[in-house]
């Protein structure tokens, strides 16, 4: 009996190890660095917290390589957050808030900020000078060049498994983009999809409580354009540079 007592208290220590493990192995995937196409030559801009960006063009168009981290608008205002991360902002009308997925301060190295449409649309600019969130024109443009919606993902999304589920189809990063699946806040307060999903937005106006915005998933190549998403949910932004 005691060394079945014995047996059982390795086995359980070895689990919880393995379990310890597996954990911190999540967490670096979190912040293991983003891998670029090193056969493309970057840009680089600043934000207004002093985080350094890649850029990439691409086409007629110069875009952020990464996506947007910054807390602050152009003038240096704060934007808003909610205390917990998970606060239900549905009965707000405007909301101009920022996150970090899940309110979890690690994942922004990787994945950036999630941002409301209030955000992306304040006159403040969320974006550095001479920068401005893309409008559904320019996303379409660029879609284009790439040979058209259905194809454009692959193109665009950065390659491997670390930061995107498996088995990222199709993706090649050719483009230099390097796509990231930072996932999605919705108007409740859940986060979702990190990993699995990217969602950008656009300057555009759909209907009046919607606006247009890109997606990316790890199991398409394609980049669909939907503007049914409620402005009051959290997207990724990449800015794009001024013509």
């Amino acid at each position: 009996m005691g060394m079945m007592n014995i047996y059982l208290i390795r086995l359980f220590i070895i689990l919880g190890c393995s379990l310890i493990l597996i954990n911190s192995c999540r967490k670096l995937d979190q912040i293991a660095p983003i891998n670029f196409n090193k056969s493309i030559t970057y840009g680089n801009m600043t934000d207004q917290d002093g985080n350094i960006y890649k850029t990439v063009t691409i086409g007629t168009q110069i875009w952020m390589a990464e996506n947007l981290k910054t807390t602050r608008y152009n003038n240096g205002e704060l934007i808003g957050t909610t205390t917990p991360a998970a606060t239900d902002i549905s009965g707000e009308s405007t909301p101009g808030y920022q996150w970090a997925y899940d309110g979890n301060e690690s994942n922004v190295a990787s994945y950036g900020r999630l941002y409301t449409w209030y955000t992306v649309n304040d006159s403040r600019n969320v974006c550095p000078t001479g920068w401005h969130v893309p409008s559904d024109a320019e996303w379409t443009i660029l879609t284009t060049c790439l040979g058209g919606e259905s194809v454009a993902g692959g193109k665009l999304k950065e390659t491997g498994t670390t930061h995107w589920q498996s088995p990222n189809t199709g993706a090649t990063n050719e483009t230099g983009f390097t796509a990231l699946p930072g996932g999605l806040r919705y108007q409740d307060g859940t986060f979702d999809f990190i990993g699995g999903y990217g969602y950008w937005w656009s300057s555009t106006q759909s209907d009046p409580p919607t606006a247009w915005e890109r997606n990316i998933y790890y199991n398409f190549t394609s980049v669909l354009k939907e503007g049914y998403f409620l402005k009051t949910y959290g997207f990724s932004v990449r800015c794009i540079k001024d013509n």
